[in-house]
């Protein structure tokens, strides 16, 4: 049963994704991450697995880049994809909220702002005050392991399968090139509120708002998304179960969905 479950868009945040699945899942096991395109076997209905795998996890991290609110709906052109309930970004959102799923918001990048709730859907607007992370590329060994510390931290299934947050091996992928998009280079990871940046140990020696010690880090059943500066790899940490049994979907029968329509 996954702990962890990773909602990203496919136009900005399916590099980052794959990021955080693969150090998440070599930290913690495979069966303690969810991320749609590797978790899902062939021939299961995406619909059902995608609503059981919100449902029973513990933490929906939110990826969210810079194209994150703006993109385009994939049969809709020109129409905002959030503006439509079936949006598989949004019914994850809305499903992690509904079955009190801490939601842990992941900006993509220096450059990808927080949210804003007056662009939100109502029935996701609370994404925009959840305590967010941020990822970046150049830093993005130093960020996993950021994460990593406080989803353990706050999830004690995670806790105990823990195998230890240590740098990447020489042989492990790394997360991607440089990018060249001018964005400055992150001082560190960190939790972040409004108006603050943290840096992490060796790299700036401060430390944002940290989840484990904050008196509230966390609005449970709330999200975020996260784009902005892409990485090599797919990916919301902090307290609570969403354990439970699974009965319904998201609202009426759609069509099946393909990887590419997040």
């Amino acid at each position: 049963m996954p702990e962890i479950f990773i909602n990203y868009r496919t136009s900005d945040g399916k590099d980052a994704a794959y990021a955080l699945h693969h150090e998440l899942t070599r930290r913690f096991g495979d069966h303690m991450v969810f991320l749609a395109a590797q978790s899902i076997p062939a021939g299961e209905d995406y619909s059902n697995a995608l609503t059981k795998g919100v449902r029973r996890s513990s933490v929906l991290l939110a990826l969210i880049g810079h194209r994150w609110a703006d993109a385009v709906h994939p049969e809709r052109p020109g129409i905002r994809a959030l503006d439509h309930e079936d949006d598989w970004v949004r019914r994850e959102i809305e499903e992690a909220f509904a079955h009190g799923v801490a939601v842990v918001p992941v900006l993509i990048g220096r450059n990808t702002e927080q949210l804003d709730p007056r662009r939100l859907p109502d029935s996701i607007a609370r994404l925009a005050d959840c305590q967010y992370m941020r990822f970046t590329l150049r830093t993005a060994r130093h960020d996993l392991a950021l994460i990593g510390d406080q989803l353990a931290k706050q999830v004690p299934g995670l806790a105990a399968a823990d195998r230890g947050s240590q740098p990447a091996a020489p042989d492990d992928p790394p997360a991607g090139p440089a990018p060249d998009d001018g964005t400055p280079r992150d001082p560190g990871p960190g939790m972040h509120s409004s108006g603050q940046h943290g840096g992490i140990g060796n790299i700036s020696g401060r430390i944002g708002t940290v989840v484990g010690e904050a008196n509230a880090p966390f609005h449970t059943g709330s999200g975020d998304h996260i784009d902005g500066t892409q990485v090599n790899g797919d990916g919301n940490v902090v307290g609570g179960s969403g354990h439970g049994g699974i009965n319904q979907n998201f609202g009426p029968a759609r069509r099946r969905r393909r990887e590419d329509d997040r």
